[in-house]
């Protein structure tokens, strides 16, 4: 099939490229010029795992191109899809803008028999208006318009769209789904669950399967904070928790409050749209209030264990691993935080680096995890990047000028850090202390128990 994908952001690029690795004709449409320009050197305006591969591939086999024209691009194309960023108005709203803008662009450009999917996180109703907007432009020509939401999950996106876990497609007419059966036939043969439902269904099923993800941290972590008080260890909780059919282990494990692109704006637009209904979530209210105390009580928690003014390294700076998205990180306000109350903060994030620069003040910058801790009195440990985890506890102890750990993801088990000779602070477990008796002038590597000196 030919199909358009406007939009080449996360989701439209990863849309896109997909599609073109199934084997249709893909092209991406984007009002960037740099962005394209980019795309069309060879290069990716962002960092997700195995994408660059698949574009690659598929721009070399002549499946994937990028534009900036409508015009040249949907004069024989069966299907469009419209990626473009739904972002929480200053009413908690989500604005339709792009995705309204894309409508009347579209309209004069298509040909006849087209299907529209809107592939953009949408208020409940929206489809509807679109197809309204679109009747509007076309009179008797307008295309059908499907909803079909995305499930991707940033640094997992390509295999989410793959492998997904269900599709979901919102749509009236058997023509329409038709149409959707084919261009993803091969997720159908492969046997990937389809919900087939209507526009308003599909709409609802996105916002509600992430806003029940975002009460789910936000339950872990209230329950980790009883855990600090009681003495009580937040992982058995979780592990038992998990292996319970009816909750599952996922989106149990506590940390500094969920980020990114979807949680925060969908949470929001969902609760707009419950009041516009008069049918109130309080739930959902009370995971985005969670929230946002959550990341102000980690700057508490810090500042009550480090003194005020001093030297702090922190590693990651994305809203979770795999990714260099820092919309709504958790890590970005935290580091802002500690900056307002004068800690002297330098960081280092695997991939978020360059966007860090733009968002940060005061803050220095360093080449690697190491160089971030040397000469702190505190190494925080603020995004889930596995290479953290495998961080050398000997060098770490070594570069610290103060042996303390904060860890508000929990990546270590706590009595190996402490046996390395470090203080570890972690989320909803006790303090790990090092053993009375370690060595004060060699470094224990955490792993032989023999003290080594210091690199």
């Amino acid at each position: 099939m030919k199909i358009a994908v406007v939009g080449a952001g996360y989701v439209g690029l990863v849309t896109g490229a997909c599609l073109a690795e199934f084997g249709h004709s893909v092209v991406c449409i984007d009002s960037d010029t740099d962005k394209i320009e980019l795309l069309n050197r060879g290069e990716l305006p962002i960092f997700e795992p195995d994408l660059a591969e698949i574009v690659q591939r598929s721009v070399a086999e002549s499946r994937l191109g990028f534009t900036t024209s409508y015009e040249a691009s949907l004069g024989d194309v069966e299907v469009v899809f419209i990626a473009v960023g739904t972002p929480v108005s200053g009413t908690g709203e989500a604005d339709l803008t792009a995705v309204m803008d894309v409508v009347d662009t579209l309209g004069p450009a298509m040909s006849p028999n087209v299907t529209v999917v809107l592939k953009s996180t949408v208020p409940v109703g929206t489809t509807a208006l679109v197809a309204d907007r679109f009747a509007e432009r076309c009179g008797a020509a307008a295309p059908v318009v499907v909803s079909n939401p995305e499930f991707l999950k940033e640094g997992n996106a390509v295999s989410d769209f793959m492998r997904p876990d269900r599709v979901v497609v919102g749509t009236r007419t058997p023509e329409a789904r038709s149409v959707m059966e084919e261009v993803y036939r091969s997720l159908i043969d492969a046997g990937a669950p389809f919900v087939f439902t209507d526009p308003e269904t599909a709409e609802l099923i996105k916002y509600a399967s992430n806003a029940f993800l975002a009460v789910k941290l936000g339950f872990i972590n209230e329950m980790a904070d009883i855990a600090d008080r009681t003495g009580a260890s937040v992982d058995d909780v979780s592990l038992a928790m998990g292996l319970d059919a009816r909750i599952s282990a996922s989106f149990l494990k506590p940390g500094p409050g969920y980020g990114g692109s979807c949680f925060p704006k969908d949470t929001q637009a969902l609760l707009h749209t419950s009041t516009e209904v008069k049918a109130p979530s309080r739930i959902v209210a009370a995971a985005i209030d969670t929230n946002r105390v959550r990341r102000r009580a980690m700057v508490d928690r810090i500042a009550g264990i480090v003194p005020s003014g001093a030297d702090v390294g922190v590693l990651g700076l994305a809203f979770k691993a795999g990714t260099d998205d820092l919309r709504e990180s958790p890590a970005i306000e935290i580091v802002a935080g500690l900056v307002s109350r004068g800690f002297r903060v330098t960081a280092y994030d695997p991939e978020g680096m360059v966007n860090a620069r733009r968002v940060l003040e005061g803050v220095s910058f360093a080449a690697g995890p190491y160089e971030a801790l040397s000469g702190a009195a505190a190494g925080i440990i603020l995004t889930e990047w596995p290479e953290f985890a495998q961080l050398d506890l000997g060098t770490v102890r070594a570069r610290l000028a103060t042996p303390t750990i904060i860890d508000l993801r929990n990546l270590f088990e706590p009595a190996v850090v402490a046996a390395a000779g470090l203080t570890y602070h972690s989320v909803g477990r006790p303090t790990a202390e090092p053993p009375r008796d370690a060595d004060t002038d060699g470094v224990d590597d955490g792993r032989s128990g023999i003290p080594t000196p210091p690199p």
